[in-house]
């Protein structure tokens, strides 16, 4: 049987409070928050500048990778105050004025992948989720948490970047919400055929066949 390779809302949440207690809480919360959210791959998140952010507009700009399709998101009235939050501790950083870059090691460096992989990895087991979390398990869990919703496949396409809709069709095809009532649904049934209420077989002379 093939692991689960995306974390749930409910793990990411526990990533989240892992990352309200911990080193860096502001940052590293921050970039869990958006990464789920907007379900950014790593170096999306990475790449992200001041620049992306209107607050007052309440959007930002996202830069899809690998071919995708760039576009803006909307910004959450929550998401606003965690990114007001951590623009408020950044400014304390060591050469922070100088950079470009939303998020920032505590030498005003850009955060590098290897870093932000440990902080995952890191958080996940000490939130005790069962499986071994790393950074692109935030845009799965994004996907899938959308489709739970009930959220249209095309749009959950163009949300996530995806110029091709096979990419998307794995966090619908696997979500159970959708058969609910299937069998409920008010259909005349035709005689013989297998529904909720199943009607015993005709039997058939052999001579008419």
């Amino acid at each position: 049987m093939s692991k689960r390779k995306h974390l749930t809302q409910s793990e990411v949440e526990r990533l989240l409070q892992q990352a309200r207690y911990s080193y860096f809480a502001e940052r590293n919360y921050c970039m869990i928050y958006m990464g789920f959210i907007h379900g950014l791959r790593v170096s999306e998140l990475l790449s992200l500048r001041l620049s992306d952010i209107d607050l007052d507009d309440q959007s930002i700009y996202i830069h899809r990778l690998k071919n995708g399709l760039s576009t803006n998101h909307p910004l959450l009235p929550e998401e606003v105050e965690v990114i007001r939050v951590w623009l408020h501790a950044r400014r304390k950083i060591r050469y922070a004025a100088d950079s470009e870059w939303l998020f920032l090691s505590r030498l005003g460096t850009r955060l590098t992948r290897q870093q932000f992989y440990k902080i995952i990895t890191d958080y996940g087991k000490k939130a005790e989720i069962s499986i071994c979390s790393h950074p692109h398990m935030l845009r799965h869990a994004c996907g899938y948490a959308l489709a739970d919703r009930g959220i249209d496949t095309r749009l959950i396409q163009d949300y996530l970047g995806h110029r091709n809709i096979r990419h998307t069709v794995c966090y619908t095809a696997s979500n159970a919400a959708r058969f609910q009532g299937v069998w409920q649904r008010k259909k005349r049934l035709v005689t013989g055929q297998l529904g909720p209420k199943c009607q015993v077989p005709r039997l058939v002379r052999l001579s008419s066949i």
